[in-house]
């Protein structure tokens, strides 16, 4: 059992700095430098994806506040419309980040006219990084409950309710995802196969876990992340079955 410990915000001055923020925004930064790191490795240009991260930390920003009130809170933001940019309030949806992360990247990408297929492998090579450290924050302010539990890693609430933190398990599941990436590397895995095992592990990571969560609302008994989590799953599926097709091919030439 892990004592329960909030901390919510920075006062510095006249500024407050919010936590959660703090570590999405440092998630980012770590993210960008090992996805550098392996573009070096694999002789392609960094700063191209220093340059593409700039425009993720916006997309994920964007796309993650209209997915939380799309997918999550769509009557209630409705009602208060001004809400939406209330993104001080917390409110991030993790799919939605991600839907916009990969149509921005994408468009960034082919206006610069460089190998897609190889610069998003090696972007998605940092999420993992980027995802253990942005869900500190999640943890440290407890958006996640879950349900009571007997597991070791449950959090006592102050209620004196121990509790799954999925904040918790989301940075610990980035964090196995980013020593196995660190393996992959090392093996030098063949372009496409970061983001092909990404998109299976996150995506049933998800769809397993998400059903535990108190506080996300409900369509036919399944959260948005299931459902999201069950297609980046199948998307990864598809993905790792063209990088092994393609290896094939090379070999037959």
């Amino acid at each position: 059992m892990i004592p329960y410990f909030a901390w919510t915000s920075i006062v510095i001055g006249p500024l407050t700095l919010q936590v959660w923020g703090l570590f999405i925004g440092l998630g980012f930064l770590f993210a960008a430098v090992m996805a550098g790191k392996l573009a070096k490795r694999r002789g392609l240009d960094a700063s191209i994806i220093y340059d593409l991260t700039v425009w993720m930390v916006l997309a994920g920003m964007i796309g993650g506040r209209l997915g939380h009130v799309l997918f999550y809170a769509f009557p209630y933001y409705l009602a208060n419309p001004l809400e939406i940019f209330a993104i001080w309030h917390g409110g991030l949806s993790m799919f939605g980040g991600l839907i916009a992360c990969v149509i921005v990247g994408l468009l960034f990408l082919r206006r610069r006219k460089v190998d897609v297929w190889q610069y998003v492998d090696v972007a998605v090579y940092g999420l993992p990084f980027g995802i253990m450290i942005g869900r500190i924050g999640c943890f440290l302010i407890h958006d996640h409950p879950g349900t009571a539990t007997h597991f070791f890693l449950g959090v006592q609430y102050p209620s004196n309710v121990v509790r799954h933190d999925y904040g918790l398990y989301e940075m610990l599941n980035g964090a196995g995802m980013a020593v196995a990436f660190i393996w992959l590397a090392h093996k030098k895995a063949k372009t496409g196969t970061f983001i092909g095992v990404f998109s299976l592990w996150y995506g049933l990571f998800r769809l397993l876990t998400d059903g535990g969560r108190l506080v996300d609302v409900r369509y036919l008994g399944l959260t948005p992340g299931q459902y999201l989590g069950a297609i980046l799953a199948i998307i990864g599926l598809w993905l790792l079955w063209i990088t092994k097709m393609r290896k094939k091919e090379k070999v037959l030439r």
